[in-house]
Protein backbone atom coordinates (compact mmCIF):
# COMPACT_ATOMS: atom_id res chain seq x y z
CA UNK A 1 0.00 0.00 0.00
CA UNK A 2 1.00 3.61 -0.80
CA UNK A 3 0.34 6.00 1.91
CA UNK A 4 1.46 9.18 2.92
CA UNK A 5 1.71 11.09 6.20
CA UNK A 6 1.94 14.72 5.12
CA UNK A 7 3.00 17.49 7.32
CA UNK A 8 4.33 14.92 9.86
CA UNK A 9 6.55 16.80 12.11
CA UNK A 10 7.47 15.22 15.31
CA UNK A 11 4.93 12.47 14.56
CA UNK A 12 6.53 10.38 11.48
CA UNK A 13 4.51 6.97 11.23
CA UNK A 14 6.11 3.62 10.25
CA UNK A 15 4.47 2.37 6.90
CA UNK A 16 4.22 5.83 5.58
CA UNK A 17 5.87 8.06 3.41
CA UNK A 18 6.65 10.87 5.63
CA UNK A 19 5.91 14.78 4.30
CA UNK A 20 7.43 18.05 5.62
CA UNK A 21 8.73 21.49 5.16
CA UNK A 22 11.95 20.67 7.58
CA UNK A 23 14.17 18.15 7.18
CA UNK A 24 14.55 15.44 9.70
CA UNK A 25 17.50 17.63 11.38
CA UNK A 26 15.26 20.78 11.18
CA UNK A 27 12.73 18.89 12.91
CA UNK A 28 14.95 17.56 15.90
CA UNK A 29 15.82 21.02 16.55
CA UNK A 30 12.42 21.87 16.65
CA UNK A 31 11.23 19.33 19.10
CA UNK A 32 14.40 18.80 21.00
CA UNK A 33 12.52 16.64 23.58
CA UNK A 34 11.47 13.82 20.75
CA UNK A 35 13.00 10.78 19.59
CA UNK A 36 12.76 11.12 15.84
CA UNK A 37 14.42 7.93 14.18
CA UNK A 38 16.70 8.41 11.48
CA UNK A 39 15.15 5.18 9.79
CA UNK A 40 11.66 7.19 10.00
CA UNK A 41 13.15 8.87 6.85
CA UNK A 42 11.30 12.82 5.82
CA UNK A 43 10.36 13.61 2.01
CA UNK A 44 10.17 17.48 1.72
CA UNK A 45 7.81 16.97 -1.18
CA UNK A 46 5.83 20.14 -2.54
CA UNK A 47 2.36 18.92 -1.03
CA UNK A 48 0.65 21.13 -3.63
CA UNK A 49 2.39 18.80 -6.52
CA UNK A 50 3.23 15.49 -4.97
CA UNK A 51 4.98 12.98 -7.38
CA UNK A 52 2.57 10.59 -7.75
CA UNK A 53 0.32 9.68 -10.30
CA UNK A 54 -3.37 10.44 -10.40
CA UNK A 55 -5.26 7.55 -8.20
CA UNK A 56 -2.13 6.09 -6.72
CA UNK A 57 -2.29 6.82 -3.26
CA UNK A 58 -4.21 4.20 -0.48
CA UNK A 59 -4.01 6.60 2.02
CA UNK A 60 -3.34 10.49 2.96
CA UNK A 61 -3.19 11.77 6.46
CA UNK A 62 -2.92 14.75 7.38
CA UNK A 63 -2.55 15.81 11.40
CA UNK A 64 -2.63 19.39 12.13
CA UNK A 65 -1.63 20.55 9.13
CA UNK A 66 -4.40 22.35 7.32
CA UNK A 67 -4.89 25.21 10.20
CA UNK A 68 -1.59 25.91 8.48
CA UNK A 69 -2.13 26.59 4.62
CA UNK A 70 -3.72 30.19 3.37
CA UNK A 71 -6.80 30.29 2.85
CA UNK A 72 -5.76 30.44 -0.81
CA UNK A 73 -3.92 27.49 -0.64
CA UNK A 74 -7.05 25.46 0.35
CA UNK A 75 -8.22 24.52 -2.96
CA UNK A 76 -5.07 24.15 -4.33
CA UNK A 77 -4.39 21.54 -1.07
CA UNK A 78 -7.62 19.56 -1.24
CA UNK A 79 -7.68 19.23 -5.04
CA UNK A 80 -4.32 17.72 -4.97
CA UNK A 81 -4.95 15.37 -2.28
CA UNK A 82 -8.29 14.25 -4.38
CA UNK A 83 -5.99 13.42 -7.30
CA UNK A 84 -3.89 11.08 -5.69
CA UNK A 85 -6.01 9.34 -3.70
CA UNK A 86 -7.28 5.71 -5.71
CA UNK A 87 -11.29 5.52 -5.50
CA UNK A 88 -11.95 4.05 -1.89
CA UNK A 89 -8.95 5.56 -0.72
CA UNK A 90 -8.80 7.03 3.17
CA UNK A 91 -8.19 10.63 3.53
CA UNK A 92 -7.69 11.54 7.45
CA UNK A 93 -7.08 15.02 8.60
CA UNK A 94 -7.35 16.60 12.40
CA UNK A 95 -7.51 20.60 12.81
CA UNK A 96 -8.04 22.39 15.44
CA UNK A 97 -12.36 22.91 16.49
CA UNK A 98 -12.62 26.35 15.32
CA UNK A 99 -16.14 27.05 16.47
CA UNK A 100 -15.25 25.26 19.96
CA UNK A 101 -12.73 27.57 20.67
CA UNK A 102 -13.83 30.55 19.80
CA UNK A 103 -16.75 29.41 21.77
CA UNK A 104 -13.98 28.83 24.80
CA UNK A 105 -12.71 32.41 23.68
CA UNK A 106 -15.64 34.34 24.00
CA UNK A 107 -16.18 32.46 27.47
CA UNK A 108 -13.33 32.97 29.29
CA UNK A 109 -12.41 36.04 31.34
CA UNK A 110 -11.03 38.88 29.49
CA UNK A 111 -8.76 39.85 32.33
CA UNK A 112 -5.28 40.01 30.57
CA UNK A 113 -2.90 41.04 33.26
CA UNK A 114 0.63 42.74 33.33
CA UNK A 115 2.03 40.34 35.86
CA UNK A 116 1.80 37.68 33.50
CA UNK A 117 5.28 35.93 33.14
CA UNK A 118 7.05 37.59 29.61
CA UNK A 119 10.83 36.62 30.40
CA UNK A 120 12.69 35.08 28.04
CA UNK A 121 12.79 31.60 29.86
CA UNK A 122 8.75 31.55 29.87
CA UNK A 123 9.12 32.36 26.29
CA UNK A 124 11.13 29.82 25.30
CA UNK A 125 9.05 27.50 27.08
CA UNK A 126 5.82 28.56 25.73
CA UNK A 127 4.37 29.89 22.90
CA UNK A 128 1.85 32.24 24.07
CA UNK A 129 2.61 35.47 26.25
CA UNK A 130 1.44 35.28 29.91
CA UNK A 131 -0.75 32.40 31.39
CA UNK A 132 2.19 29.83 31.53
CA UNK A 133 -0.80 27.48 32.01
CA UNK A 134 -2.73 25.30 29.07
CA UNK A 135 -5.66 25.80 30.94
CA UNK A 136 -8.28 28.07 29.15
CA UNK A 137 -8.08 30.38 32.62
CA UNK A 138 -8.43 33.39 30.61
CA UNK A 139 -8.89 35.22 27.10
CA UNK A 140 -5.12 35.85 26.61
CA UNK A 141 -3.06 32.04 27.16
CA UNK A 142 -3.64 29.24 25.85
CA UNK A 143 -6.93 29.57 24.45
CA UNK A 144 -4.95 32.42 21.54
CA UNK A 145 -2.57 29.83 20.95
CA UNK A 146 -5.23 27.40 20.12
CA UNK A 147 -6.79 30.30 17.65
CA UNK A 148 -3.34 31.49 15.96
CA UNK A 149 -0.90 28.50 16.92
CA UNK A 150 2.29 28.42 17.62
CA UNK A 151 4.21 31.62 17.57
CA UNK A 152 7.48 30.52 18.20
CA UNK A 153 8.72 29.76 14.58
CA UNK A 154 8.12 30.23 10.81
CA UNK A 155 5.49 28.30 9.54
CA UNK A 156 3.35 27.53 12.92
CA UNK A 157 1.17 30.06 12.68
CA UNK A 158 -2.51 29.15 12.21
CA UNK A 159 -3.75 31.18 8.66
CA UNK A 160 -7.19 28.87 8.36
CA UNK A 161 -10.04 27.39 10.06
CA UNK A 162 -12.73 24.82 10.15
CA UNK A 163 -15.94 23.82 11.67
CA UNK A 164 -17.41 20.21 11.27
CA UNK A 165 -19.69 21.93 8.92
CA UNK A 166 -16.98 22.90 6.20
CA UNK A 167 -15.22 20.06 6.23
CA UNK A 168 -18.08 18.07 5.61
CA UNK A 169 -18.82 20.45 2.66
CA UNK A 170 -15.20 20.43 1.43
CA UNK A 171 -15.50 16.33 1.54
CA UNK A 172 -18.42 16.72 -0.45
CA UNK A 173 -17.25 19.15 -3.40
CA UNK A 174 -14.56 16.92 -3.37
CA UNK A 175 -16.27 14.00 -4.11
CA UNK A 176 -15.49 12.01 -0.79
CA UNK A 177 -18.09 10.14 1.66
CA UNK A 178 -17.28 11.25 5.29
CA UNK A 179 -16.96 8.04 7.55
CA UNK A 180 -16.83 9.99 10.41
CA UNK A 181 -15.94 12.93 12.08
CA UNK A 182 -14.88 12.63 16.22
CA UNK A 183 -13.95 15.23 18.46
CA UNK A 184 -10.42 14.37 20.77
CA UNK A 185 -8.17 16.86 22.37
CA UNK A 186 -4.68 16.76 21.41
CA UNK A 187 -2.17 15.76 23.97
CA UNK A 188 -5.04 14.42 26.22
CA UNK A 189 -5.30 18.19 27.69
CA UNK A 190 -5.07 21.35 25.08
CA UNK A 191 -6.72 22.36 21.74
CA UNK A 192 -9.92 20.35 20.85
CA UNK A 193 -9.74 18.75 17.70
CA UNK A 194 -11.70 17.38 14.63
CA UNK A 195 -10.41 14.44 13.24
CA UNK A 196 -12.29 13.61 9.82
CA UNK A 197 -12.01 10.12 8.01
CA UNK A 198 -13.70 10.42 4.17
CA UNK A 199 -13.34 7.98 1.22
CA UNK A 200 -12.97 8.91 -2.43
CA UNK A 201 -16.20 7.74 -4.51
CA UNK A 202 -15.44 4.87 -6.41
Amino acid sequence: MLRLNLGCGSRPLAGYINVDVDSIDEIRARYPGRDIPTEAGIERYDIFNLPFAAGSVDEVRAESLIEHLAFADERRFFTEMARILRPGGLAYLTTVDFELAVRQWLAAPDDWRDFYRSDDEAIRAEHWFGTYTYAPVNRWGYLTATLFGNQRGAGQFHRNCYSEAKLRAICERMAFDVESIERFQWQGNRDHMLAVSARKRC
